[in-house]
């Protein structure tokens, strides 16, 4: 009896440490999303770079973040998600260094994109490791609002980590700090998790599928990118669009004739899991619309630095950090997801409209104080009861291609959601413009825009939970 309980004990601490390696991957990886925002201007001096090249600096880690997600989820379930995840964090971390060694925008944007492989491969795997490491409702449900905190709360602290990193030591700092915790990480990882590779024979991987996916996400992301230079009816934006549409329409034909395609049919039969991953597209409007948006207002109508506009976001971290502690699970217990998701994206939705509504000198406090604070309780409230709905449907043997499918609804949707965010600030403030408004309020009516078409997406997204899913949907379960 004894013996048992120490080796339960053991087992126990493993499966902790093991929690500890993907939670701090997890981390790395969200905060190294939005890390970059504050130090771009250090950049476009250092590197004398223009706007569009100062754009793809951000857009090209989520693109590759976003589209290979897939990819490295099917090739998780058949490699083992332990090699996946250790692939992943070295890649990650060999370049991050190449990326704080960059000589040039274009050798920068370059080894963003491979930081952004690395970051599929780690992050593909990481609610799978959970759902299988913690199989107990209850553990389960504790190891999630872990994962949501990091989630949600990393990217606030990635604009306060950037702003102290490049006030202090320099842009290229907020590349080579991830280099001690992705060892930390990789370490812990291969100590904790055990080798679960597939036995049996090995299916093809619809590399074809990898490909035209990542290359729809790109060449849509171009089209929004040119359209925020030029107009919506330049050819290089109406070109880019319609070979996007191709490449996502040609993508779904080879995955319906292949016959190992990189996202089966069968995943988009799990209702919960397409609804809920939509729903997280539009959520990431409002969620990386105010990181990007929010920190070029403050600093143009607040005059803050990198590390002002860092600490301006810490309420909305502070009551995400509430929240995770167990807040957000009991609320989840108690009301059910459906009803919990429903409310957050409101209260959101709220914080988001008193942006959208602030005077062009408008003062930190109070109004952006409350909106940060709604905005961080909103969010908060939605991450978990998407991640229980969203997985909750998915067997244990596609557990790898679900939490693929879930990351890939938030990090491409954000790569896209900014892009659009960005085009519609810029229509607006070039209207503003014409108009005879001073460049400064032009530039911030155009924000201000911009932050109420984010409004309509979390508004959708309310919507669509509201309707679309079960509103008895128990609090825990499935993969």
């Amino acid at each position: 009896m004894q013996a048992t309980t120490i080796t339960d004990a053991g087992a126990n601490r493993q499966r902790v440490r093991g929690l500890v390696a993907v939670l701090l991957c997890q981390f790395m990886l969200v905060l190294d999303a939005t890390v970059v925002n504050v130090a771009l201007p250090s950049m476009q001096v250092d590197l004398a770079i223009g706007p569009a090249q100062l754009a793809w600096i951000t857009s090209a880690y989520m693109i590759a973040f976003g589209g290979l997600l897939l990819l490295f989820g099917r090739l998780s379930d058949q490699l083992g998600r332990r090699t996946i995840l250790l692939f992943g964090l070295g890649l990650f971390t060999v370049a991050s260094v190449a990326c704080g060694l960059a000589p040039s925008a274009n050798g920068l944007i370059v080894v963003r994109f491979v930081q952004g492989i690395g970051a599929a491969a780690a992050s593909s795997v990481t609610l799978a490791i959970i759902a299988i490491q913690f199989p107990d409702p209850a553990g389960r449900a504790k190891a999630m609002s872990g994962y949501m905190f990091v989630s949600v709360s990393g990217g606030s602290l990635g604009l306060f980590v950037g702003g102290l990193l490049t006030e202090a030591l320099g842009w290229r700092w907020i590349f080579l700090i991830n280099v001690p915790f992705g060892i930390l990480a990789f370490q812990l990882a291969r100590q904790a998790l055990k080798v679960d590779r597939r036995a049996g024979a090995r299916e093809k991987i619809d590399v074809l599928g990898g490909f035209l996916v990542t290359a729809a996400a790109m060449v849509a992301i171009y089209g929004l990118v040119e359209a925020a230079q030029t107009s919506w009816t330049a050819p290089a934006v109406r070109i880019s669009l319609f070979a996007a549409l191709v490449l996502t329409i040609v993508f779904f034909y080879v995955e319906v004739t292949s016959p190992n395609p990189l996202l089966p049919l069968r995943m988009l039969r799990i209702r919960s899991l397409v609804v809920t991953s939509v729903v997280r597209g539009f959520m990431t409007m409002g969620l990386y619309g105010v990181f990007f948006l929010a920190t070029l207002d403050m600093s143009h109508t607040l005059g803050f630095g990198p590390m002002k506009v860092g600490l301006a976001f810490l309420p909305q971290t502070l009551v995400v950090a509430a929240l995770s502690l167990g807040g957000c699970a009991r609320l989840v217990r108690r009301f059910g997801p459906n009803r919990v998701l429903v409310a957050g994206l409101s209260i959101a939705a709220i914080g988001l409209g008193i942006m959208a509504s602030l005077a062009i000198h408008e003062p930190y406090f109070p109004l952006r104080t409350i909106a940060h604070v709604l905005l961080g309780l909103g969010f908060g409230m939605s991450f978990l009861p998407l991640l229980t709905l969203g997985m909750s449907d998915v067997p244990p043997s596609d557990a790898g291609l679900g939490s693929a499918i879930t990351n890939l609804s938030q990090q491409l949707a954000a790569a896209v959601n900014i892009a659009i965010l960005v085009t519609a600030a810029s229509y607006r403030t070039r209207g503003l413009l014409a108009d005879g408004a001073p460049i400064l309020d032009a530039s911030v009516g155009g924000f201000r825009f911009a932050y109420a078409v984010a409004v309509v997406g979390l508004l959708v997204g309310v919507t669509l939970a509201g309707t679309l899913l079960a509103r008895d949907r128990p609090a825990t379960g499935g993969a």
